[in-house]
């Protein structure tokens, strides 16, 4: 009944808007230049509605030397993209003072379809990104805060999306080649096929990595997109498969570095896992005269078997230890309608947003299990779960004079949580809940080429639905309280954008967010628990300056404070809130002959609890690329760790027990890979 409740609700909500819309007398329409969005250096003056609202595009994700895929995120200003345990996992991800643990408030999309999992076996939100293939990627766009009303669960801190190329203006086929046994392979094309153009690519990556235990990381990626337009449709079906299997070393304590094993040794070589994703995606766009209609639909299967020991023998004596296995298997699918209405008032054209959204997610046995060398010898929980959420947003974009655009908007959300068969039969039900959120954007000018920014908005994350109908622990046996199940935030924003220099673009903002519960990641769980509220604040500038087409100079930097909403002012810090960040590179290159870049990433040291016993050390990382390019070749020579410091990806600190001792309090790390180089050759036909 559930599901049969969704599809009716889907097709009652959508009917309306797919209707035509009802006859009116024509008006001439007022032509408007097409603009064309190419990077962060490109003018959105006029366009953005936001000092945190960005884009970059594929030449200059493209000329990063990066060492994951989670990395491309790191063009959005002040993100850090990191890896706790292993290849195939999504990354640790970090913004705005926030540990996002694998995706938790920062909503990310691929075209119309989210990444991020709700109720996920390895922590609410979780976003893994390892099946995007960079060469397809045409623009990332993103925003920062809780002031689009566009986006809902997951997006106070920010939202990201990845939009894939309709066609590829050439074929490529890429190899790449590097120490620990890196190895990465691409052929793509896009060919003529019937009235439209098929695209079609398959990506294939090794890796054993530093590690003492070899990583034996492969994966493989698939992607088909068939696009078709003409005057007034654009639409593009595309299929996209991912699968990986990894060994993973997960952090370690610090106290066995050294002793009893080295910087890149593991305590349980067992630990790893396997992960699988499918996916269909249907995107149709039209223009009409002065109304553009957007439709996008996404369906798919998503498989996860990750197995993780981070205490080693604090719960369970040797041989039997302390692993355990998290599944989680499931099918999902959504999608979107809206349309914009344009329209002439008070001398201006102004803009009107109405949007649906739905969601649907049918999870099948996501379990927790305690195992020994992968074998598993107890269930701890298996719960099968069906969510379904809908969502409705509007937006005006109202211009009154020539230097003033407002932009009031909101979204209202209804989430349906059904934890439907649980091994203790008390731990299932079901509940709704919604939430109605907000938005405001004020913009001022521009005036000699620099426009202000006011935001404010309302937001909100939704908790993983085994929290939200839990009765008994399930560990424990006794009681267990209940998670809200919506946990709302408030964010806003000041901003300036400033491009009076010619070639030169800056941004200043200062930002303040503030939740009702705070999402803090438990190390020694290896998920997230609701936390007491909490409070932060926080300035950002960047600089991109583009002096010719073929050099790029950019720099982007952070400060955050943070702290608990707690009755103890003792204990207010917030576990990995990074306080300072600063990002900065250097591009030069152009169509033909050499070219290169230089990138460093810095975070600061931060606390590693709530009471700051214990910090974090600075992270600092700089990589390199030097290559050739002619028409339609080149080869490229990458520097990951170019200085190579020995620098920690992650920490924590948490309780671990190995044999012969007691329980020991220790900061828990898995270190930066070391200076590795990695070669690159690409051909265009």
């Amino acid at each position: 009944m559930p599901r049969l409740r969704f599809l009716l609700s889907c097709s009652a909500v959508l009917l309306p808007l797919l209707l035509p819309a009802q006859q009116v007398p024509e008006e001439t329409p007022v032509e408007m230049a097409e603009i064309v969005i190419e990077g962060k250096a490109e003018s959105l003056i006029g366009i953005a509605t936001s000092a945190s609202k960005g884009q970059t595009n594929t030449k200059e994700l493209l000329e990063r030397p990066f060492s994951r895929r989670g990395e491309l995120l790191e063009s959005i200003p002040g993100f850090i993209a990191t890896q706790h345990s292993g290849d195939g996992k999504a990354n640790q991800y970090f913004l705005r003072g926030t540990n996002l643990d694998h995706g938790t408030d920062f909503l990310m999309y691929v075209d119309g379809m989210p990444i991020n999992f709700r109720n996920h076996a390895h922590g609410q939100g979780y976003a893994d990104v390892n099946f995007i293939i960079p060469e397809l990627v045409g623009e990332l766009e993103y925003w920062k805060g809780n002031y689009f009303a566009q986006h809902g669960d997951l997006s106070s801190t920010g939202a990201a999306r990845f939009k894939l190329l309709d066609a590829l203006p050439q074929g490529i086929l890429s190899t790449t080649w590097g120490e620990y046994e890196f190895s990465r392979t691409l052929i793509a094309d896009t060919i003529q096929a019937g009235a439209g153009q098929l695209t079609v690519a398959l990506e294939h990556q090794f890796y054993n990595g530093p590690w003492d235990v070899k990583s034996d990381a492969t994966r493989w990626n698939g992607f088909l997109r068939w696009h078709w337009e003409d005057g007034t449709d654009r639409i593009n079906i595309t299929a996209m498969g991912y699968q990986a299997d990894w060994t993973a070393t997960d952090q370690v304590p610090q106290r066995v570095i050294g002793s009893q094993i080295g910087r890149y040794g593991s305590l349980d070589p067992t630990t790893g896992g396997n992960s699988r994703r499918y996916s269909l995606m249907f995107d149709w766009v039209r223009e009409e005269g002065r109304t553009t209609t957007r439709t996008n639909a996404y369906a798919g299967f998503y498989d996860l078997d990750l197995f993780s020991n981070f205490t080693y023998f604090l719960d369970n004596p040797a041989p039997v230890g302390d692993q355990f296995e998290q599944q989680d298997q499931r099918w999902f699918f959504g999608g979107e309608l809206a349309r914009d209405w344009r329209f002439d008032a008070l001398g201006h054209e102004q803009r009107f947003t109405l949007g649906v959204q739905l969601r649907g997610e049918w999870i099948d046995g996501i379990g927790l299990y305690n195992t020994t060398m992968r074998e598993r010898w107890n269930t701890v929980r298996k719960d099968d779960i069906f969510q379904a959420t809908y969502g409705l947003y509007s937006e005006l974009e109202f211009k009154p004079t020539d230097w003033f655009r407002i932009i009031p908007g909101v979204r209202a959300d209804l989430f349906q949580f059904d934890v439907q068969r649980s091994t203790l039969n008390e731990n299932t039900g079901t509940l709704s809940k919604g939430t109605v959120s907000p938005k405001l954007a004020m913009v001022f000018g521009p005036w000699a080429k620099t426009e202000f920014y006011v935001n404010a908005g309302l937001g909100f994350h939704s908790n993983d639905a085994r929290g939200v109908t839990i009765v008994t622990d399930p560990v424990g046996g006794g009681g267990a309280d209940r998670a809200d199940p919506l946990v709302r935030t408030y964010g806003a924003e000041f901003g300036i954008r400033n491009e009076s220099i010619p070639k030169l673009v800056n941004t200043f903002s200062f930002w303040l967010l503030r939740s009702d519960s705070e999402l803090i990641y438990v190390g020694d769980a290896g998920t997230s628990e609701p936390g007491p509220g909490a409070q932060r604040y926080g300035v950002e500038l960047s600089s991109y300056w583009r002096p010719t087409d073929w050099a790029m100079v950019d720099l982007e930097a952070t400060y955050t404070d943070a702290h608990l909403r707690t009755e103890n002012p003792p204990s207010q810090d917030i576990p990995n809130s990074i306080p300072y960040t600063l990002n900065a590179g250097l591009t030069l290159g152009g169509q033909q002959g050499f070219f290169g870049s230089l990138r460093a990433r810095y975070f600061a040291p931060r606390p590693l609890n709530e009471t700051r016993d214990a910090t974090a050390r600075e992270s600092f990382q700089m990589n390199a690329r030097l290559g050739y390019r002619r028409n339609n070749w080149e080869v490229a020579l990458d520097c990951l760790n170019l200085i190579n410091r020995s620098d920690n990806d992650i920490a924590y600190l948490y309780d671990s027990q190995l044999p012969g001792e007691a329980a020991v309090t220790d900061v828990h790390v898995h270190p930066i890979e070391p200076r590795m180089f990695r070669v690159s050759v690409t051909f265009k036909f």
